[in-house]
């Protein structure tokens, strides 16, 4: 994958991808090659899973105000699960 290509992947269609390649790597049947190439796709479709979750954090934190209309940056907690 180029990296322009990655540029436009949303983050769904890229975690979808990375699953595949997960999968398909647990499988164990992949030559060496192709699972060598497989892993260097992953750890870029896992960078655009990163981008994407980062970017989405900021505009939370952007988009929560005070009352006085004022930014009110407050990081963003995910729930933990157990």
């Amino acid at each position: 994958m180029d990296t322009e290509k990655n540029t436009k992947l949303t983050f769904e269609t890229a975690l979808q991808r990375l699953e595949a390649i997960v999968d398909s790597m647990e499988q164990g049947e992949v030559p060496l090659a192709e699972l060598l190439s497989k892993y260097e796709e992953g750890t870029k479709l896992l960078k655009v899973c990163e981008t994407r979750l980062k970017d989405a954090e900021l505009k939370i934190e952007k988009l929560k105000k005070q009352k006085d209309g004022s930014a009110d940056f407050e990081s963003f907690e995910p729930a933990k699960s157990d």
